[in-house]
Protein backbone atom coordinates (compact mmCIF):
# COMPACT_ATOMS: atom_id res chain seq x y z
CA UNK A 1 0.00 0.00 0.00
CA UNK A 2 1.28 3.41 -0.89
CA UNK A 3 2.10 5.83 1.89
CA UNK A 4 -0.01 8.48 0.16
CA UNK A 5 -3.14 6.30 0.46
CA UNK A 6 -2.93 5.75 4.21
CA UNK A 7 -4.35 9.15 5.25
CA UNK A 8 -7.17 8.70 2.74
CA UNK A 9 -8.04 5.29 4.16
CA UNK A 10 -7.86 6.62 7.71
CA UNK A 11 -10.17 9.51 6.84
CA UNK A 12 -12.57 7.14 5.10
CA UNK A 13 -12.65 4.80 8.10
CA UNK A 14 -13.21 7.71 10.50
CA UNK A 15 -15.99 9.13 8.32
CA UNK A 16 -17.67 5.74 8.12
CA UNK A 17 -17.53 5.33 11.89
CA UNK A 18 -18.97 8.79 12.50
CA UNK A 19 -21.70 8.15 9.94
CA UNK A 20 -22.62 4.88 11.65
CA UNK A 21 -22.72 6.54 15.07
CA UNK A 22 -25.17 9.12 13.73
CA UNK A 23 -27.86 6.42 13.70
CA UNK A 24 -27.32 5.17 17.26
CA UNK A 25 -30.50 5.91 19.25
CA UNK A 26 -30.33 8.17 22.28
CA UNK A 27 -30.60 6.68 25.75
CA UNK A 28 -33.49 8.70 27.18
CA UNK A 29 -35.19 6.57 29.81
CA UNK A 30 -38.20 8.81 30.39
CA UNK A 31 -40.69 10.70 28.29
CA UNK A 32 -40.09 14.44 28.31
CA UNK A 33 -43.05 16.42 29.68
CA UNK A 34 -43.60 20.09 30.47
CA UNK A 35 -42.59 21.00 34.07
CA UNK A 36 -46.23 21.39 35.20
CA UNK A 37 -47.10 17.84 34.16
CA UNK A 38 -43.99 16.45 35.81
CA UNK A 39 -44.99 17.99 39.14
CA UNK A 40 -48.53 16.62 38.87
CA UNK A 41 -47.23 13.16 37.99
CA UNK A 42 -44.91 13.13 41.00
CA UNK A 43 -47.57 14.20 43.48
CA UNK A 44 -50.21 11.83 42.14
CA UNK A 45 -47.76 8.91 42.16
CA UNK A 46 -46.65 9.68 45.69
CA UNK A 47 -50.25 9.98 46.84
CA UNK A 48 -51.57 6.84 45.17
CA UNK A 49 -48.52 4.61 45.44
CA UNK A 50 -50.08 2.18 42.96
CA UNK A 51 -48.32 3.17 39.74
CA UNK A 52 -44.98 1.45 39.26
CA UNK A 53 -42.50 3.36 37.09
CA UNK A 54 -39.99 1.29 35.18
CA UNK A 55 -36.83 2.93 33.88
CA UNK A 56 -35.73 2.30 30.31
CA UNK A 57 -38.98 0.64 29.28
CA UNK A 58 -38.49 0.49 25.51
CA UNK A 59 -41.92 -0.79 24.65
CA UNK A 60 -40.76 -3.97 22.95
CA UNK A 61 -38.30 -2.58 20.41
CA UNK A 62 -36.98 -5.25 18.06
CA UNK A 63 -33.21 -5.45 18.66
CA UNK A 64 -32.52 -8.09 15.99
CA UNK A 65 -31.07 -5.62 13.42
CA UNK A 66 -28.69 -4.22 16.05
CA UNK A 67 -27.50 -7.69 17.03
CA UNK A 68 -27.00 -8.77 13.42
CA UNK A 69 -25.22 -5.53 12.50
CA UNK A 70 -22.97 -5.74 15.56
CA UNK A 71 -22.09 -9.36 14.84
CA UNK A 72 -21.34 -8.50 11.20
CA UNK A 73 -19.03 -5.62 12.11
CA UNK A 74 -17.34 -7.76 14.77
CA UNK A 75 -16.66 -10.48 12.19
CA UNK A 76 -15.38 -7.94 9.65
CA UNK A 77 -13.07 -6.36 12.25
CA UNK A 78 -11.75 -9.75 13.28
CA UNK A 79 -11.07 -10.61 9.65
CA UNK A 80 -9.25 -7.32 9.04
CA UNK A 81 -7.08 -7.80 12.13
CA UNK A 82 -6.26 -11.37 11.10
CA UNK A 83 -5.41 -10.20 7.59
CA UNK A 84 -3.16 -7.42 8.93
CA UNK A 85 -1.34 -9.81 11.27
CA UNK A 86 -0.87 -12.34 8.50
CA UNK A 87 0.36 -9.70 6.05
CA UNK A 88 2.66 -8.16 8.66
CA UNK A 89 4.33 -11.49 9.32
CA UNK A 90 5.61 -11.61 5.72
CA UNK A 91 6.88 -8.05 5.38
CA UNK A 92 10.22 -6.66 6.45
CA UNK A 93 10.26 -3.53 8.57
Amino acid sequence: MSVARRPLLTATAAGTLLGALWFVPSANATVERPPAEQHEARTSTAAKGQEQLVLADTGGVDTTPYLLGGATFLAMGTGLVAFAVRRGAHTVL
